[in-house]
């Protein structure tokens, strides 16, 4: 380990003050569309059933890729998104395959990547874990049920895909691993707190693999969204519910403020362009490989984390710059 002092720069720090003040802040807009030619290369997508997991799989299939769009509870390819997916495809003459993958279920992600795999001809090019689920409400609230479900598909289902389908990457000598994340992977809002723990999570988990991954020309990519209109919060309403059914009236009572203040959240309302998401992951897959970046925010707004990225980044590089993994450090681009 290196012994450099870290001493972050005036500029970060005010950066970083500045920043938080408008982390909440959302503002309409979308990023300028760019056509990526990605003929030739082969992704697996998690969670495409709606969401940045759908969009993605169109976005990336029309600019000429083959995708593998994976989704749970498929019936046999009867499952409505699945069929929607499916014409689209055959309507448009896309390159995209739809295979039943459940993040939970080791059986149901060996077989789905099996199939991707024999669908790619080999080892996959491209990994996009995006599966999730959304939870709200005081941490005290989160019961073992509750917390398990969340940790279990945001967390580990990540890890589950990436133990998946790296061994085929690292035998030839290259790939690229995509981790939906979130701004709420970098900066903390109460009553989102197993949310953000997730979250927070997936960035530790994957820049330390970006790390370990180096070597073998395996890339890794944290995609960070803002506030974006899709399904997460929607579903996580239920799984909200569900756990503030199970929990004992004097927590309840005792937290109905920040309930009523979790409700919110979940009812927002958003003028991004979830576009932006699949946009950015197709400019990244363009990239020569070996300069891809770690992290992406994606976001009209995104200067708090940019200034938690920036103020981590000066972190990791005084642990890392100058010791044993110097090497490794220097090959990911953050």
């Amino acid at each position: 380990m290196s012994s450099r002092r870290f001493e972050p720069s005036r500029r970060a720090m005010l950066a970083g003050a500045s920043a938080l003040a408008a982390a909440a802040a959302t503002r309409a807009g979308a990023q300028p569309e760019r056509k990526q030619d990605l003929a030739g290369r082969s992704v697996l997508i998690t969670g495409t059933s709606s969401g940045f997991g759908r969009l993605t799989a169109l976005h990336l299939a029309r600019l000429g890729a083959t995708v593998i769009a994976s989704m749970r509870n498929y019936d046999g390819g009867r499952r409505p998104a699945a069929r929607e997916l499916a014409q689209i495809a055959e309507d448009e003459k896309l390159d995209l395959h739809v295979v039943e993958i459940d993040v939970l279920d080791e059986d149901l992600i060996a077989s789905g990547v099996a199939a991707a795999e024999e669908i790619a001809g080999g080892a996959l090019d491209v990994l996009v874990n995006n599966a999730g689920v959304g939870l709200s409400g005081p941490a005290e609230l989160a019961d073992m049920e509750a917390t398990r479900l969340i940790f279990e598909t945001n967390l580990f289902g990540y890890l589950r895909m990436a133990r998946a389908v790296l061994p085929k990457m690292r035998e030839q000598g290259e790939g690229q691993v995509f981790n939906v994340s979130s701004q709420l992977g970098r900066i903390l809002i109460p009553n989102l707190s197993m949310y953000c723990a997730t979250k927070f999570g997936v960035e530790a988990m994957f820049e330390t693999m970006a790390y370990e991954l180096a070597p073998f020309g395996v890339e890794v990519t944290i995609i960070q969204p803002g506030g974006y209109p899709t399904k997460i919060w929607d579903n996580g309403r239920q799984y909200s519910d569900a756990m503030l059914a199970r929990a004992e009236e004097d927590r309840l009572e005792a937290y109905d403020a920040h309930i009523q203040m979790a409700r919110g959240i979940l009812n927002g309302e958003y003028s991004t362009d979830p576009n932006d998401v699949p946009r950015a992951i197709a400019e990244i897959m363009a990239m020569p490989a070996g300069t891809r970046p770690l992290r992406r925010p994606v976001h009209p707004n995104t200067a708090a984390t940019d200034a938690a990225n920036g103020a981590m980044a000066q972190i990791q590089a005084s642990v890392l710059g100058g010791g044993a993994y110097k090497s490794w450090h220097d090959a990911v681009k953050d």
